[in-house]
């Protein structure tokens, strides 16, 4: 399956407003510098993920970007759907619609199982799960048998490792931003 970069950069936008709490607004061009990402695409996410009621704008000169829902209640299953629709989607046909014959009948299936495989990480894993670093056990445990794997096939794993000390918003390690108190 492939996870589009639309959909990386829009969890990592949500991810700079979760860490800065629900009533700092950011503006887009620091969301976009503290994730290394293009502002113009960024202003095209941000504006995808209002119109899903997952973010809120304010204008003003403090006015910026803020969640319109708490962290713990956003998942990235719920971004991933507000920038790209179903998680697995097959031909652009539901699977309620799909069949096929003869030795591929049973493929169908396949592709259930994967959205339920796709649901079972996507929609466990919240906004406020991913800023504080710490996942769903089920999560790591799949991230961590990933790395498994890699080692086994004698291929190289990310070099940031699993539980790495994680990097706060902006490249800063620990604490705030300044000015915006501690984060929720």
């Amino acid at each position: 399956m492939r996870i589009s970069a639309k959909v990386d950069y829009a969890v990592r936008a949500m991810a700079e407003l979760a860490a800065v709490g629900p009533n700092n607004p950011v503006k887009a061009d620091d969301v976009a510098a503290a994730q290394d990402m293009p502002v113009a695409f960024v202003l095209t996410i941000l504006n995808d993920l209002k119109r899903a009621h997952l973010v809120r704008s304010h204008r003003g000169r403090l006015g910026g970007y803020s969640l319109a829902q708490p962290a713990a209640e956003i998942t990235i299953a719920d971004i991933a759907r507000a920038i790209e629709g179903p998680l697995a989607n097959i031909r652009d046909v539901s699977l309620r619609d799909l069949s096929y014959t003869g030795p591929a009948s049973a493929l169908v299936e396949v592709w259930m199982a994967v959205r339920t495989s796709l649901r079972g990480v996507l929609e466990a894993v919240t906004l406020a799960d991913l800023v504080a670093g710490q996942l769903p056990a089920n999560v790591s445990a799949m991230a961590t048998e990933y790395l498994d794997q890699e080692r086994r096939r004698g291929r190289t794993v990310p070099s940031s490792g699993l539980r790495q000390a994680r990097r706060s918003p902006a490249g800063r390690t620990g604490g705030t931003r300044p000015g915006t108190g501690p984060r929720s």
